[in-house]
């Protein structure tokens, strides 16, 4: 039941509770008991009230709630033991009306068990940004408790606010929006927000492409919205004003332009003519080599680089400019290059700066748990990761953001090691090249080629770092399959020629073929690059070159069309495979088991070594449509394989980790691969366009297989 006082109205009197045994009046402070020997309720206490779910509060603490709120109390009874229970709560709630009379609702809740929450919905007709005070007491046949506001207690309060916060404005220096393009990739900027409401507590933004997020309003209620831009291109900033009782105003947006970021502060791509003493820079100051330096090296392929730097591990072979490069270690700052050690054992420096006898920062490779690992030093903290090879290029990168305290190293594209807190230390001295200031004079030399040395006063973005690192596959072969004089399908560059052994032969578009045949009239090429296609019969046909056409051991990329002739084949089939004398580096067969393509990559050439596979499902073809396109991806650098089926990799079961690669020195076999037995598992169908590269072929290019020798690949 609910009851309302209002306007002029005298404060209700105490109570009269006319109990079975007797008459008792309630006065504040008193509680209602009946002669029976039961006991009334607790009194409430404030830590078991809330309003509209936020605790019990008042004065400075009292909650603003942008919706009616629910009352809710915990009632119990006088326990202990003792007999009684909780059957009715009683709440109050009263504020100051207009003119400032009081105004008080009462509401008495049905029976309920001690255990369940008494609730109360307030009604709809309560005013808006006004203090609002309530108090309950638990009722049962013995009496009441005292209110929950008498004694030690004090009322419960909130404000009920309704009205959301005005569209605010937002300014920044770093990214005007006045349709300008500002170079910014990897430089942070600040965006200024501001109300006119008085209440603010925070503001709600997000950016194309990013999460929504909450900044708290500082005392003035403004805030500032700090943001690193990953990519080039027109951005928005989306803002909403949050007022404390959680009312969001309109949403006004901010748009920018980002440009590419800004060029490094120093490089020098030491592809300098041999016999050179000193390294030309693209920006900065050249930097002077040191005798044991020796210009002309080879540079790593697939890179735009045509030479590097050798430096030969003395107290000679180094190179600097004589100044930093980072201007203020402390500050937000990245160094990297491409870099072949020709050792890697104790610790090997490939670039520092100095700090008085000691170094700001080194960028190497150290010895972890008994083995080389590359590592980014930046004061007392270093992040380690990744593996160093003798004689195997790698591009390594080191970032210090200042922004969050911390380092990350990067190592071929990608994040190696777990990110470090870092405390920077000061180090206005000299760039090095090759070598790090200790206590006694320079040390940890590098000894192997440098190359394309940069530093950057920002942060070097991850799409930055990849592109960086990334090495341009080199087409080995292209086999077309459309002729095959004296048996010698040509490679299209003029390489090694792929040999169709027994039962392998060509299908040409333009010749004529026997009516009786079940294929007459019915065939056409795999692909649109050529005329024709290899049919292999599943008994002995293949065609294979003479030699190793992909270096097993480093990263590679083989792709093929195929189409099975049978609708139920009955066995294995190989479709493309490369090995040695007991089995497959590489190979991808149907199984017919399990209706996939696999690709299976042995971890040694010994019979019975363990595989690493992947599989796709699909079912076979039965000599329709025009097959799969299948894709091979071993990317040394990453110790991982890929496969891809038409140009799709499963996020799930598309990658795996592969450490065990192995030099095979067989040659590319088309429809056949090594068994326990020896060559097997033929395939039954046809094969078409065959691709090699070195290196790793972008997901890109895959889905341009065969329309990427157009772009001369």
């Amino acid at each position: 039941m609910v009851r309302r006082t209002g306007h002029g109205r005298a404060r209700r009197a105490a109570a009269v509770a006319v109990i079975v045994a007797g008459t008792v009046l309630a006065t504040p402070g008193t509680v209602l008991a009946a002669a029976s020997g039961a006991l009334p309720p607790k009194q409430p206490s404030a830590a078991d009230l809330e309003t509209g779910g936020e605790p019990c509060a008042s004065g400075a603490e009292r909650p603003y709630i942008r919706s009616v709120p629910q009352l809710t109390a915990r009632l119990y009874g006088p326990g202990g033991g003792q007999p009684g229970h909780v059957s009715r709560g009683e709440f109050e709630v009263w504020w100051q009306g207009e003119g400032g009379a009081e105004e008080r609702v009462t509401m008495t809740t049905t029976t309920m068990s001690d255990t369940a929450p008494f609730t109360w919905q307030l009604p709809g007709p309560i005013p808006d940004e006004t203090v609002i005070s309530w108090r309950v007491r638990a009722v049962n046949d013995a009496g009441a408790s005292a209110w929950s506001s008498e004694g030690t207690g004090a009322p419960c309060e909130f404000v009920y606010d309704r009205t959301a916060p005005d569209v605010p404005v937002v300014t920044s220096s770093d990214y005007p929006d006045d349709n300008t393009w500002t170079p910014g990739v990897g430089v942070r900027g600040t965006f200024h927000v501001k109300a006119q409401a008085d209440d603010v507590t925070a503001y709600a933004y997000s950016f194309i492409g990013g999460p929504s997020k909450t900044i708290e309003a500082g005392p003035d209620g403004s805030a500032q919205i700090r943001f690193l831009p990953e990519s080039v291109g027109v951005q928005t900033l989306s803002v909403q004003a949050q007022d404390r009782a959680g009312n969001r105003g309109p949403r006004t947006g901010y748009t920018f332009r980002i440009g590419e970021g800004p060029a490094p502060v120093a490089r020098w791509k030491l592809a300098d003519a041999a016999g050179s003493r000193s390294a030309a820079a693209e920006n900065g100051t050249a930097a002077r080599a040191g005798a044991g330096v020796t210009f002309g090296a080879p540079a790593p392929s697939g890179t735009p680089l045509a030479a590097t730097a050798s430096l030969d591990g003395s107290g000679h072979g180094f190179l600097t400019p004589g100044a930093p490069a980072v201007t203020d270690t402390a500050e937000t700052f990245a160094v990297g290059g491409w870099v072949r050690p020709g050792r890697v054992d104790g610790t090997r420096t490939v670039l520092s700066q100095d700090a008085g006898t000691a170094r700001a920062f080194t960028l190497g490779l150290t010895q972890v748990a008994g083995g080389p690992q590359w590592s980014f030093a930046v004061g007392g903290a270093r992040v380690t990761g990744g593996l160093p090879e003798t004689g195997a290029w790698a591009h390594v990168l080191g970032r210090y953001d200042a922004e969050t305290g911390t380092a990350r190293l990067y190592v071929n594209g990608r994040a190696a090691g777990e990110e470090v807190a870092v405390v920077p230390v000061a180090g206005e001295g000299a760039f090095q090249i090759g070598r790090a200031r200790g206590a006694q004079g320079y040390r940890d030399r590098w000894q192997g080629e440098i190359g394309d040395v940069r530093a950057y006063d920002r942060i070097v973005v991850a799409s930055e770092v990849k592109d960086l690192a990334t090495r341009a596959a080199r087409r080995l072969g292209h086999w077309a399959l459309d002729t095959a004089p004296d048996g010698l399908a040509p490679e299209e560059g003029g390489g090694a020629p792929l040999k169709l052994g027994t039962g392998a032969s060509l299908y040409r578009l333009d010749d004529p073929c026997d009516p009786l045949d079940p294929e007459c009239g019915q065939d056409w090429p795999l692909e649109m690059d050529g005329d024709g296609h290899l049919r292999l019969d599943g008994v002995s046909g293949h065609a294979a070159t003479d030699a190793p056409v992909v270096d097993t051991s480093g990263s590679f990329t083989v792709s093929v069309r195929v189409r099975l002739t049978d609708d139920e084949p009955a066995a294995p089939m190989t479709a493309i495979s490369q090995g040695g004398e007991h089995g497959d580096a590489f190979k991808v067969r149907f199984d017919p088991e399990s209706s996939s393509w696999d690709l299976v990559m042995a971890h040694a050439d010994a019979p019975g070594a363990p595989e690493t596979v992947l599989s796709r499902i699909e079912g076979p073809d039965g000599n329709r449509g025009i097959g799969h396109r299948l894709t091979v991806v071993h990317d040394a650098s990453a110790k991982q394989v890929s496969f891809y089926l038409d140009g799709v990799k499963f996020d799930e079961g598309g990658t795996a980790g592969f450490a065990a690669a192995w030099k095979s020195t067989g040659g590319l076999q088309l429809g056949r691969g090594r068994t326990a037995d020896g060559w097997g598992e033929y395939l039954h169908g046809a094969v078409d366009s065959v691709f090699a590269y070195e290196g790793v072929l972008s997901e890109r290019d895959i889905n341009q297989l065969p329309w990427l020798l157009a772009a001369g690949h």
